[in-house]
């Protein structure tokens, strides 16, 4: 079992910045794929961003933070980091990191995942 616990949101103004971190216990990282998935009010829990940890940290992101939003991974101590720019309020949410194995589901879909975290939330007012 791994275990995911989030930190870092907070309350910012349109074009500030926040990191998010996601601290793993239970297990090594090291062969997972790390992601980012967010929530807002009334909406589908909906993809941000993957790393694939054992690749040489391979990553994908939505288009709606592509070139904003960047995905990293530090191996020791077990960490995954969402550094968000240029924030806008669309982007207000809650964020969730997830892991999953190496298999076939998706990687860009919440249904892929087998661990979460509890969320935290970022709002970004304009």
């Amino acid at each position: 079992q791994v275990q995911l616990v989030e930190s870092g949101g907070g309350l910012v103004q349109a074009g500030d910045s926040l990191r998010l971190s996601c601290a793993a216990s239970g297990r090594t990282i090291n062969n997972y794929i790390m992601g980012w998935f967010r929530q807002a009010p009334g909406k589908e829990r909906e993809f941000v961003a993957f790393i694939i940890n054992w690749s040489g940290g391979s990553t994908s992101y939505a288009d709606s933070v592509k070139g904003r939003f960047t995905i990293s991974r530090d191996n020791s101590p077990n960490t995954v980091y969402l550094q968000m720019n240029s924030l806008k309020p669309e982007d207000t949410a809650v964020y969730y990191c997830a892991g999953k194995g190496r298999n076939y589901r998706s990687n860009i879909s919440a249904t892929g995942y087998d661990y979460w975290g509890q969320g935290t939330q970022v709002t970004v007012s304009s």
